[in-house]
């Protein structure tokens, strides 16, 4: 009877003692975040419920287990089995509670911030101290669960022996991958490009959608996405339209003829505007700008608030404006000239017996 009762008096003391223990860090936490609604830290810290009870469980079965006597055959294999599970659930446990505090230290400078490129830098950098902190916790953890098995200590002390040479080995095998390593990182603590900035890249216009610490995804304007290593933006000029605010200039080319009203033209161009929302209303101008033997060049110059709206600004100023010329002043639109030409009368024709000629005759 007590054979039958010691496993499941510590199995089962474990499961109910690891359920209280979290029902109870949780409604503590919870109480926590209603009363401090301005720090969303201790709402975060409730996702940390499942690994924490966890770890909890494990390893209260893991200082246990030899107690309950339960196939004592396979104590060594049990505890291996425990050992493991416990390693993996804390890395789970640390990753949590790191996403938990990077996550609420982000909402509080949010929502005390204005600066929209000052946000979009601090999520860039967020983003990527999240991966690097997974990455480290990741690899310790692995590392801890193959010290764990006898025979793979013995390697450990092997390779450490020759680490350097494995490391030079290493290095030089992985050189492009250790490149956009340091490339993300450089990304992200110097302020050359950041989640949501339009850019231009090998001629495509998009947006950041995502930047990890190997490659950088630009998501274009017809929902595309160009995937590029981040060594890219480190080695070769790009375009940034984001980068010192995200207001925008923009200009529209016309080739008329000569005889184009402009004073109409700029009259025109203020009502396209009055009605054109994208228009942020900071500035706007027009002037012939260059002039050719069959055409003259007008520019317009129009203002955004962004990227998305100086695109619908110029396409609003260019179709409006060739329609109203069309209508009103066709005149002004360029002409190309298909008047035959004129051949010489037959008296100025010169004959060849009248040609003039020189020699003695």
């Amino acid at each position: 009877m007590e054979n039958a009762l010691r496993p499941l008096i510590v199995v089962g003391g474990s499961v109910v003692l690891t359920l209280v223990v979290g029902w109870l860090v949780d409604r503590v936490l919870q109480k926590v975040d209603s009363r401090r609604r301005d720090t969303p830290l201790w709402g975060l810290l409730r996702r940390c419920r499942i690994p924490f009870q966890l770890v909890l469980c494990t390893a209260l079965l893991r200082g246990t287990y030899r107690t309950a006597k339960l196939l004592q055959d396979h104590e060594a294999g049990i505890g291996q089995i425990l050992s493991l599970v416990l390693i993996a659930s804390s890395a789970w446990l640390v990753v949590r509670i790191a996403t938990a505090v990077v996550d609420s230290t982000y909402a509080r400078y949010v929502a005390t911030t204005r600066d929209p490129a000052r946000v979009r830098r601090v999520r860039t950098q967020v983003t990527l101290i999240q991966r690097v902190v997974t990455a480290i916790v990741t690899v310790v953890a692995v590392s801890a669960m193959l010290l764990t098995f006898p025979a793979m200590r013995t390697v450990g002390t092997s390779l450490l022996a020759s680490a350097g040479i494995l490391g030079i080995v290493a290095g030089v095998a992985a050189q492009s991958t250790l490149g956009n390593l340091f490339a993300g990182l450089q990304i992200a603590f110097g302020d050359m490009v950041r989640l949501g900035d339009t850019v231009v890249v090998d001629g495509e216009w998009g947006v950041v959608e995502e930047v990890t610490l190997t490659f950088l995804a630009v998501r274009t304007w017809d929902e595309r996405r160009i995937t590029m290593p981040v060594s890219y933006f480190t080695s070769k000029p790009f375009e940034n339209w984001s980068r010192g605010g995200i207001q925008m200039t923009g200009t529209v080319f016309f080739h008329l003829d000569h005889s184009a009203p402009v004073p109409l033209m700029r009259e025109q161009m203020q009502d396209i505007l009055r009605e054109c929302s994208a228009w942020d209303g900071r500035d706007w101008s027009l002037a012939v700008t260059d002039t050719t033997p069959s055409t003259v060049q007008v520019r317009a110059v129009v203002t955004a608030k962004d990227a998305d709206d100086i695109w619908t600004v110029r396409c609003a100023v260019r179709e409006q404006m060739i329609a109203w010329l069309y209508e009103h002043h066709p005149y002004a639109l360029p002409r190309i000239a298909t008047a035959p030409a004129e051949l010489p009368k037959p008296a100025e024709v010169p004959r060849p017996d009248t040609e003039p000629h020189t020699g003695r005759g």
